[in-house]
């Protein structure tokens, strides 16, 4: 089958499109990638993505047009990158879209009498089907959630199929807006696969640019604010007592959590210790890659062997985060993802290609050992192609 896997993530810069070739089933599932891109959500509509995100108050009817508007685009970036790719849609098997994330709550809390989680991703599936006529598989989260998982991290399960090895001991690491890790130990059965979210990679860096350019720069290219920034050592240490990262997985965050309101915590931490703007920058950079190296000293190293720590998402660029991975993990040996053929970028795309190829083939693809569900579950909703 040929798939389209499409991804936006709590930065909402835009919608990554992988295409794939998948076939056959697991243990002997095979997957290529063939191409991706990335189509950018129009200022407006960016705007109104993070504010709703940051739990900002969004009436019902609002609600329900952003759902079907962000369907659209969803549709659009499907169809641009079949003409980018230049295969006709009608060669297009299936679609799985991530859609966009609003909200996600991975651990119960208290709602109206019951202990409750939830998690909302829009972008109706049933449009992106109805206007590329390509049957879609979205809201992959909730069948896991269902079941007393956290909804989150998906891509474990991607990670196993690629990456497992016989010999080596590996870590995905992906830093989107929020950094997750999948750990992989040498010849690791699934059960023996564990994964979670490890706190902010780009979210915080990229709200702290915009924050001091008033919206000029989405986010800092090759670190090169950071690098003109002075380390603030007591700002460092302030920011890594984060309770998050004594959290025992599995967990998961993202906005909720590290939106604007620890934006304004950090920006009251600069003044408090007389940090400049790009000092801050810095600050926040560096805590990224520390807050990684904190979870696996804490949670993977002194239980299992490391041998490569392998990176995508866009701060897979930063070149501060991976000299900082690279000095703090001696022995480990830190490479981007393109270097075992999955480009930085396409990454999640590309998994929400396999995750939707699985689901199409009612098979599981959750990973119970990464999210805490109670056992195995066939993720996402099939919204299916208009008939000929």
């Amino acid at each position: 089958m040929l798939v389209l896997g499409m991804m936006s993530g709590t930065s909402a810069d835009g919608i990554d499109v992988a295409l794939a070739r998948i076939s056959g089933a697991p243990p002997n599932l095979s997957a290529k990638l063939l191409g991706h891109t990335s189509v950018k959500f129009p200022d407006g509509i960016r705007k109104e993505i993070l504010r709703v995100a940051e739990q900002q108050p969004i009436s019902a009817g609002a609600l329900s047009q952003l759902n079907f508007r962000l369907g659209g685009l969803f549709a659009h970036a499907a169809l641009a990158a079949c003409r980018k790719f230049r295969v006709s849609p009608k060669r297009i098997s299936l679609i799985g879209s991530h859609g966009q994330t609003i909200f996600h709550q991975g651990r119960p809390v208290p709602y109206f009498g019951a202990p409750t989680a939830s998690t909302l991703q829009i972008g109706e599936p049933s449009v992106i089907a109805g206007r590329t006529g390509i049957t879609t598989v979205g809201d992959f989260r909730t069948a896991d959630m269902a079941l007393g998982g956290q909804g989150a991290p998906l891509v474990p399960y991607v990670d196993y199929l690629l990456y497992r090895h016989a010999r080596l001991g590996r870590v995905s690491l992906n830093l989107g807006g929020i950094a997750n890790i999948t750990v992989l130990p040498r010849a690791a059965k699934p059960d023996q696969v564990f994964a979670f979210d490890t706190g902010p990679a780009n979210m915080l860096i990229d709200a702290l640019v915009g924050h001091f350019t008033r919206g000029r720069q989405r986010f800092d290219k090759n670190a090169q604010l950071a690098a003109e920034g002075r380390s603030n050592p007591a700002l460092l240490d302030e920011l890594l007592r984060d309770p998050y990262l004594r959290l025992a997985p599995p967990k998961s965050t993202g906005r909720e959590y590290y939106g604007n309101a620890y934006l304004k915590r950090i920006l009251a931490l600069g003044r408090r210790h007389g940090g400049k703007p790009n000092d801050l920058i810095r600050a926040a950079t560096i805590f990224t890659a520390l807050s990684v190296v904190d979870a696996l000293n804490r949670f993977v190293l002194r239980k299992t062997k490391i041998d490569q720590l392998i990176v995508s998402g866009g701060g897979a660029h930063n070149p501060l985060i991976l000299a900082q991975l690279s000095a703090a993990l001696p022995g480990i040996e830190v490479l981007p993802s393109s270097r075992l053929g999955v480009p930085e970028d396409a990454k999640e795309a590309f998994a929400f290609a396999l995750l939707a190829y699985e689901t199409f083939h009612q098979r599981p693809s959750n990973v119970p050992s990464a999210t805490g569900a109670r056992g195995p579950a066939i993720l996402g909703k099939i919204s299916y192609a208009p008939p000929c």
